[in-house]
């Protein structure tokens, strides 16, 4: 059974966190260029990220097997650093982590779920495009005249009154 705690700062898992979301974008260090953000993350930028934003952990039993980092923004909420460990992807946690964020959203007023995709990895899109996000933008990193990542939003059921 998975389990979704918050993240605060009496979380005090910041270094397995970090090794969950480095080992579950590991497989697109020899495919992505700029390299992920991933690379930049630090214990205490992880503790920072968790304050500053909205923070979700999957758990199975005391095992990390996934997170989110939510991000209020004018008009959505932005989903980054969903991370899901190797052997659990396809068993539906990525999946309860963004229903969580919907429900963030909707219980902050925020119609739309946002988020960013590296252009090479197309199974990302067609993954977010079968929990209803799509292709809103095409964009690149700084110093690139190519495009590096695409923005894919999804709009939200509004709450019944």
């Amino acid at each position: 059974m998975i389990d979704i705690i918050r993240i605060d700062n009496g979380f005090g898992r910041w270094d397995e966190l970090l090794a969950l979301i480095l080992s579950s974008f590991s497989y697109m260090d020899e495919i992505v260029d700029p390299p992920s953000s991933a690379h930049r993350l630090t214990l205490a930028s992880l503790a920072q990220k968790a304050t500053s934003e909205i923070a979700f952990a999957a758990l199975e039993e005391t095992r990390l097997v996934g997170c989110v980092f939510l991000k209020p923004e004018t008009d959505c909420l932005y989903v980054g650093k969903l991370a899901v460990a190797p052997g659990q992807q396809g068993k539906g946690v990525g999946r309860r982590l963004l229903a969580i964020a919907e429900d963030t959203a909707q219980s902050m007023n925020l119609p739309t779920l946002r988020l960013e995709t590296r252009i090479e990895l197309v199974g990302n899109h067609t993954t977010f495009g079968r929990w209803g996000f799509q292709k809103t933008a095409e964009k690149s990193h700084p110093g690139f005249d190519r495009v590096t990542f695409i923005e894919m939003r999804k709009q939200l059921e509004p709450i019944p009154a």
